[in-house]
């Protein structure tokens, strides 16, 4: 356990909420010195939405707080207690083994934020790891999550990455780096399960009153506030992953520590946007069976609320059968609630009216995507060029096509339909963090040269307006790109 001064920071003001109404799920501990703090990226936006000074947060003092070896005075910071299904497999203790939540701000509307570390140190869940991280993982963290907050996905955010002036050991030695990391709260399927799996009633109920005050405050006036926090969660996760399908992003470890309550993308590990459409597409290293590849990420979803409703089931009725079968009415919401926003995205990605009718705006979706896959077209140029086509000009989207004749009698029956390039232009995004690109900045950054981290991440800012000179972001991988693989960097 680190040694940390605990000093008056006028410009912060930390709360301990999950601290002080779930302290069975919060272990008081410190994170470990950092040598020599220096600033990797910093998110002024960010830190100005909650009233904290960009410029104190580069001093000497604000690096020592992101990093955690400076608490404000009256702040607690703790590990949080969570359980996991990991890769299917069921366990109980998992928790902060490398991050501490140091509070819950209040940002500049009036919404509680939680400050989280990450690659802070071991804490008591280590399970044998070391606790920290090093610069490329928490760089890839900071990036994909402001594309994905860019694109208008609910996510976890990122204020700011601190290299540590400590090395980490991995495959070889890195720099090693701290993540302070901004989420709505960092409740999960997984806390649920740990809280049940204690077998105390009255602690699964706080945490369910925790939930419903924090996230979902409508369940609180329902007839039966605990299922319609059920409900609640099925709902914002279904649209979650239906946007996360709309836009190519594999997440590559759903575990149900990595589900949140409040409907925003945690984790940024093993992840990646496809390049070349295609289901079966897995880009974690250890995800050997394909469990999360690109296609299986709404069946996982609703796997993994089925954990959730298992682990509410004495909160749900008294009697265990009724439990079951009321639990079960409300998961298959999941479903037409998936597929709903799923149908609605792929309408608005083709330019077509919310009005059209399904039985018409189905088949042409699903036909564009198995032309998709049997061509092995890149995912997210090909909605930009079919604007164009939209426009008059067919050409540089045939040219993604093997199926020539195909791809034709596609085009023709959907431009029957007059769709709207404009409105493809306003939700197809031309700039994602491309796998080849992230790599490269990655790379580049760990090396002590941030430019093509801070360059790309100028360009998936702003996803949908194409800018001149950003030609390099805009297109497809190398052929020689290759097999490409994330790690989860722990």
């Amino acid at each position: 356990m680190g040694e940390v001064s605990v000093a008056p920071l006028p410009t912060v003001a930390l709360h301990d909420r999950f601290a002080r109404e779930l302290g069975e799920m919060a272990v008081a501990w410190q994170a470990e010195p950092a040598p020599q703090p220096r600033l990797l990226a910093l998110n002024a936006p960010l830190a100005e939405q909650l009233r904290l000074d960009p410029d104190w947060l580069r001093s000497a003092q604000g690096l020592r707080f992101l990093v955690g070896n400076a608490v404000p005075e009256g702040a607690r910071p703790v590990a949080q207690a969570y359980s996991g299904h990991q890769f299917g497999g069921f366990v109980p203790r998992l928790g902060d083994g490398r991050a501490l939540l140091l509070g819950e701000l209040v940002d500049a509307d009036g919404r509680l934020r939680d400050l989280h570390l990450k690659g802070a140190g071991r804490t008591p869940f280590a399970r044998g790891g070391d606790g920290l991280a090093a610069v490329g993982p928490m760089l890839r963290e900071h990036l994909i999550s402001e594309a994905m907050h860019a694109l208008g996905i609910p996510t976890t955010r990122s204020l700011a990455v601190v290299a540590t002036g400590r090395p980490v050991q991995r495959e070889t030695v890195l720099p090693g780096a701290v993540l302070a990391r901004v989420a709505s709260s960092h409740l999960r399927v997984g806390s649920f399960q740990y809280a049940a799996a204690t077998g105390n009633l009255e602690l699964l109920r706080r945490l369910a009153d925790h939930a419903i005050a924090r996230h979902h405050p409508e369940a609180a006036q329902a007839d039966h506030p605990y299922r319609a926090l059920l409900e609640a969660v099925i709902a914002v996760q279904a649209s979650l992953v239906s946007r996360w399908m709309l836009v190519g992003f594999v997440h590559g470890v759903m575990n149900t520590d990595n589900m949140t309550i409040s409907g925003e993308t945690i984790d940024y590990g093993p992840c990646a946007f496809l390049d070349a459409f295609d289901p079966a597409t897995v880009y974690s290293s250890i995800d050997h069976g394909g469990r999360y590849a690109y296609g299986n990420q709404p069946v996982v979803a609703e796997w993994n609320l089925a954990r959730l409703a298992e682990a509410l089931l004495p909160l749900l009725h008294d009697d265990v059968e009724q439990a079951v079968a009321l639990a079960t009415e409300s998961l298959g919401g999941f479903r037409p609630q998936y597929a709903a926003a799923w149908s609605a995205g792929l309408r608005a990605k083709l330019g077509l009216p919310d009005g059209l009718d399904g039985a018409v705006a189905g088949p042409l979706a699903e036909d564009l995507l198995r032309q998709l896959e049997q061509s092995h077209v890149d995912h997210t140029s090909l909605f930009r060029v079919l604007a164009g086509a939209a426009r008059g000009n067919a050409e540089p989207a045939r040219g993604l096509f093997l199926d020539l004749p195909a791809f034709d009698a596609w085009t023709e029956r959907w431009r029957a339909l007059a769709p709207d390039p404009d409105a493809m232009d306003r939700v197809n995004p031309i700039y994602v963090p491309r796998n080849h690109l992230v790599e490269e900045a990655l790379t580049a950054a760990t090396g002590g040269d941030l430019a093509p981290m801070e360059a790309l991440l100028q360009a998936v800012r702003q996803p949908y307006a194409q800018r001149p000179g950003l030609e390099r972001y805009a297109e497809p991988a190398p052929r020689d790109f290759g097999d490409y693989r994330t790690f989860c960097g722990t």
